[in-house]
């Protein structure tokens, strides 16, 4: 039976809309591995914290309210108290409202080792903003992906699009932006690449090509061992 640190871990980090949660997903298709959406934790706080009508600046009780959460990540969707979310977390108010709280130190300490629990064999695929830096520091991997804001609304609006929210690019270029000024200053796990991380620029790349790039840093590692 494998040790904790004997789980092989890769990390994606990156800024809201570079591609790391469908390449994070891919890659752990493609490994057959576990894959942690760090994301979505924040998104179902913000989402529950709406349903219970929290005081968004009351950061224990933010705290509280991660600490409570029910959640079940399945095949045919995410459940949050045994409701289907899967659509309800992708949307840009859950979105903003999980953008803000996220800075939250006491949230972020809430979810640490919720995130560290989903280390397990034969291994792990992790995405997020802190995953190479706060949550698996000593990853196998660490990528860091990043885009061009605009590339990044293009792609948000197309994902939007097609679930049915109704958006304009140029907000969510503003909305981006004022994420990213959020999650780099932070002063609890800011955004920023781990020292030892590979940074992948996306701009230019589909998903098909920047799975490519990652996997090919992976055997790299893998060739080293």
């Amino acid at each position: 039976m494998n040790s904790f640190s004997d789980v092989p871990v890769i990390t994606i980090d990156g800024p809201s809309a570079s591609g790391k949660g469908t390449v994070a997903t891919l890659l752990a298709q493609e490994l057959g591995w576990y894959v942690l959406d760090s994301g979505a934790l924040y998104r179902l706080t913000a989402l529950d914290c709406m349903k219970r009508k929290v005081d968004l600046e009351d950061q224990e009780l933010v705290a509280e309210v991660a600490n409570a959460l029910s959640v079940k990540f399945l095949p045919e969707g995410i459940f949050l108290h045994g409701e289907d979310v899967t659509d309800s977390i992708e949307s840009e108010q859950v979105g903003a409202i999980a953008s803000k709280i996220a800075v939250y130190p006491e949230l972020r300490a809430a979810l640490l080792q919720s995130q560290r629990n989903c280390r397990r064999a034969p291994g792990l695929v992790a995405d997020g903003r802190d995953m190479g830096t706060m949550v698996f520091p000593d990853a196998d991997l660490k990528i860091y992906l990043v885009a061009d804001v605009r590339k990044r609304a293009e792609r948000r609006y197309k994902q939007l699009m097609k679930k049915g929210f109704s958006v304009k690019i140029n907000g969510l270029i503003a909305d981006l932006e004022a994420r990213d000024q959020r999650d780099l200053n932070r002063s609890h796990a800011p955004l920023k690449p781990a020292d030892d991380a590979i940074v992948v620029d996306s701009s230019d790349l589909d998903i098909e090509e920047t799975l490519a790039v990652v996997l090919e840093h992976w055997q790299d590692k893998c060739n080293q061992a």
